[in-house]
């Protein structure tokens, strides 16, 4: 495959047949390399991680799903190291093009799956979600994208990183696409009906300025004749960045807990911003029994608004995707702004869906929507009928 984006990793060669006659047949895909691929290493993104040097023996749950769906896998794509990062850019493997703005980052972790599936190189793409890795590169690259309810889905052979948030995802460019993607993974028919009442998230969307909303008050509209019922509530109360201190408190020290060894063994070369975040080992146990408390009332507090037939919608990020290659005292405070945005997914469990069909200046901002646990299918019909409702 021409690789015109930089998304897969560099010496890379991987094509896989799917099953005929599947659901899928005729359709490509390409896996992040925290998927296992039989007789291909997982690379994590660094070039230190154990698992470059040992082919894998079998293929990823969610690798051979796709295959057993009809799928062919066409490539392993780049990742932000270990998947942290959220901006997609990795020292060792560059940073994958994104299609829709060339001199912006493609979000990450899932970098190389987002900008391979933007770029036209396949029709899905697989990701992982931790802290918003498949929901923030989907928004900035103008592309359907997962988070699936958290437990939902079989893990085996994708490397972790804080099982408690982890979760796997999917791209696509269509909704069409995107539905039988879904319906494959999820292994669950999309219903004909659709929610009936949508709850618009306030404070998520005055956390954006006054041209990020204006920009996506015609998806808000159009969500609203799709559902009927539109009331406005706050998501937080306690605050967005009250949640995402809770996510970032017990994110990073799972994360501690998973690479710990490897760390104390080999001192791996790692980017400064990624060794940053996995420093963890400090941080109190007050504040993490803090963390955790937050996380049962966050939990708490979407299972009171997310009644039945319920979807709130928010915006994915909070501004479109920045420029590449700036400094770590410039994208600091952009990676603390989206993670306002993005916490509730690993706090909580939810499932989400990131909507593309707006734009700001020209650049890509994705809506999203989040329901109950287990009603990743009717987020799924419900992103597909925005698209036709356009």
């Amino acid at each position: 495959m021409d690789d015109t984006v930089g998304a897969l990793v560099p010496g890379s060669s991987v094509h896989i047949d799917g099953s005929s006659g599947g659901r899928l047949s005729g359709l490509t895909f390409v896996a992040k390399d925290l998927f296992d691929v039989a007789g291909h290493p997982t690379g994590g993104g660094n070039p230190d991680w154990p698992g470059n040097h040992e082919p894998a023996k079998q293929h990823a749950w969610a690798v051979q799903t796709l295959l057993d769906g009809g799928a062919a896998l066409v490539g392993k794509t780049i990742t932000d190291e270990v998947s942290l990062g959220i901006l997609g850019e990795n020292i060792f493997h560059g940073t994958p093009v994104n299609s829709a703005a060339p001199d912006r980052v493609p979000g990450g972790s899932s970098a190389g799956s987002a900008a391979a599936v933007a770029a036209g190189m396949c029709d899905i793409a697989l990701g992982t979600d931790t802290g918003g890795s498949v929901r923030v590169p989907a928004s900035f690259c103008g592309l359907y994208g997962i988070r699936p309810t958290h437990g939902r889905l079989d893990l085996s052979g994708m490397m972790p990183q804080a099982p408690s948030s982890d979760t796997t995802g999917w791209f696509a460019r269509d909704g069409e696409t995107f539905a039988k993607a879904s319906t494959v993974m999820l292994e669950e028919a999309i219903p004909d009906a659709l929610p009936d009442r949508l709850i618009v998230a306030v404070d998520a969307f005055g956390f954006t300025d006054g041209k990020m909303r204006a920009a996506l008050r015609p998806m808000i509209e159009r969500l609203s004749k799709l559902v009927g019922s539109v009331e406005e509530e706050v998501m937080a109360p306690p605050g967005l960045s009250t949640w995402a201190r809770a996510q970032r408190t017990l994110q990073p020290y799972e994360g501690w807990l998973t690479f710990k060894d490897w760390l104390n063994e080999t001192n791996p070369a790692m980017a400064y911003s990624v060794a940053r975040g996995l420093a963890a080992a400090a941080i109190p146990s007050a504040e993490r029994e803090w963390a955790d408390m937050m996380r049962q009332e966050a939990r708490a507090r979407l299972n009171y608004l997310l009644a039945p037939g319920t979807v709130i919608c928010l915006p994915t990020t909070p501004f479109p995707a920045p420029m590449k290659g700036l400094s770590i005292s410039q994208t600091d405070p952009l990676r603390m702004q989206i993670a306002c945005l993005c916490s509730h997914g690993g706090l909580t469990g939810v499932p989400q869906v990131s909507i593309p069909g707006a734009t700001l200046n020209g650049l890509p901002i994705g809506i999203s929507i989040i329901g109950r646990w287990g009603t990743d299918t009717q987020l799924v019909a419900l992103a597909k009928a925005m698209e036709t409702a356009a």
